[in-house]
Parts: structure tokens; C-alpha cells; sequence
């Protein structure tokens, strides 16, 4: 549970940084995101949750 507490404050953390850094781009990349198709969205989506999965399964065993 720790674990997960931890990396739920990195993903905060990285997604703040980016917002104080570079608050036009992030403006401009989420107006982009409009024009995706839902199903691409969820294909992307779901390979990242798996290549994280992954990655954690690795790191733990």
C-alpha cells in the first residue's frame, strides 16, 4: 500500500511539473486531444497500463 501511495504522489508530482513549466503547451496538447477518436484514446491507454504493468511485475520479482 505504501507502494502505491508513493507512486500516486510521482504521477502528482510529474503532472504538476509539467502544468508549471509549460502551461501553453499543456493548454495546447489537451485542445488536441479533442480531436482523437475515443477508441484510440482507450487503445493507448490500455497499452500504457500494460507496458506499466510490466515494468512493475519486473521491478518486483
Amino acid at each position: 500500500m505504501k507502494e502505491l501511495i508513493i507512486a500516486f504522489g510521482l504521477f502528482l508530482f510529474i503532472e504538476g511539473i509539467l502544468y508549471a513549466l509549460f502551461p501553453s503547451k499543456m493548454k495546447s496538447m489537451l485542445k488536441k486531444m479533442e480531436l482523437i477518436k475515443d477508441t484510440q484514446l482507450r487503445s493507448g491507454g490500455l497499452v500504457f497500463a500494460v507496458i506499466g504493468f510490466i515494468i512493475i511485475w519486473y521491478i518486483k520479482s
